[in-house]
C-alpha cells in the first residue's frame, strides 16, 4: 500500500487544530504546539494513524464486509458522496436517522417500501389506475426515502465498521456504533473527545482539502483490498475448475500403474 505523504497532508491544511481556548485535554497526546492561539496537530502521528487506519479498512474489505461512512457537516458530504460510489461503500450524508444501526430491521423495512414503490412506478397499468393525488404522495414518498436511504440501500445487514468525519457532530451515529460494537474509526479536531473510536485520525475535520486528502486515502486502500478480494475469489474458481481435469489425470495414472504388473506378466509369459 502506498505510503501517506506528510508534504501532502501539511498542503491540505490536516495539522491546523482548533482554538486552544476550544481544545479537549483528551487530544493533548496529537498536539505538537500553539501557534497565535491555535493548537498545530503532531502530523507525524496523524501520518502513523492513518497508516493503521488505512490498513484495517484494507482487511475488512478484502473480507467482503461492508463499511458506512457517515458524513453530515456541509464541508464533507459531496466528498464522502462522490467517493463512496467509487468502492461500492454505504453512507450517510443527510440527517442520522436515530435507529439507523439499533433499530436496522426497521430501516431494512424502509428501503424494500422504496423497493415495492419502485416496482409499482415500473407497472404501467398499476401506476395509471392510481389517481393523480396518489401518485403525487407515493413520488414525494418515494423522493424522501431516496434521500435518507437511497444510499444504504445494498446495506443488507450491520456495517463491519463505522467511518465518521467529525465525531462531535456525529455522535448519535458513534453512539449506536458502540452499543452493537462495530468498529469506529473518525477524524478527531482538537476540540473532540476521540475516547468513544476505535481508530482515531487527529486532523482537521473543517477544511475540504483536508477531508479529502483522508479520504481519499482511505478510498485507496479499501480499493486495494476489493481487489486483492477479485483476485483470490478468480484463483480459487479457476482451482475448482481444474479440480476435476486434475482428478482425471490422477485416475488414469492410478489405472496406468494398476495395468503395469499384469502387461510385465504378460511379457514373461510370452518368453
Amino acid at each position: 500500500m502506498a505510503r501517506t505523504n506528510f508534504d501532502e497532508l501539511l498542503e491540505a491544511g490536516v495539522h491546523f487544530g482548533h482554538l486552544k481556548r476550544k481544545w479537549n485535554p483528551a487530544m493533548a497526546p496529537y498536539i505538537f504546539m500553539e501557534r497565535n492561539g491555535i493548537h498545530i496537530i503532531d502530523l507525524h502521528k496523524t501520518v502513523a494513524k492513518i497508516e493503521e487506519a488505512a490498513d484495517a479498512l484494507k482487511q475488512i474489505a478484502r473480507s467482503g464486509r461492508k463499511i458506512l461512512f457517515v458524513a453530515t457537516k456541509k464541508q464533507a458530504k459531496e466528498i464522502i458522496a462522490e467517493k463512496m460510489k467509487g468502492v461500492n461503500m454505504p453512507y450517510v450524508v443527510e440527517r442520522w436517522s436515530g435507529g439507523m444501526l439499533t433499530n436496522f430491521p426497521t430501516i431494512r423495512k424502509a428501503v424494500k417500501k422504496m423497493g415495492s414503490i419502485d416496482k409499482l412506478m415500473a407497472d404501467p397499468s398499476a401506476w395509471k389506475n392510481l389517481s393523480k393525488r396518489e401518485r403525487l404522495q407515493i413520488t414525494r414518498q418515494r423522493a424522501k426515502l431516496e434521500k435518507t436511504l437511497g444510499s444504504i440501500a445494498d446495506l443488507t445487514r450491520l456495517p463491519a465498521a463505522m467511518f465518521v468525519i467529525d465525531v462531535m457532530k456525529e455522535h448519535i451515529a458513534v453512539r449506536e456504533a458502540n452499543k452493537l460494537n462495530i468498529p469506529v474509526f473518525g477524524v478527531v479536531d482538537t476540540n473532540s473527545d476521540p475516547s468513544s473510536l476505535d481508530y482515531i485520525i487527529p486532523a482537521n475535520d473543517d477544511a475540504t482539502k483536508s477531508i479529502e486528502l483522508i479520504t481519499e486515502i482511505m478510498v485507496k486502500a479499501i480499493s486495494e483490498g476489493l481487489s486483492e478480494r477479485k483476485m483470490e475469489r478468480e484463483a480459487e474458481a479457476a482451482a475448482k475448475k481444474d479440480r476435476p481435469a486434475k482428478k482425471e489425470a490422477a485416475k488414469k495414472v492410478e489405472v496406468a500403474k494398476e495395468q503395469a504388473p499384469e502387461a510385465s506378466k504378460e511379457e514373461g509369459k510370452t518368453e
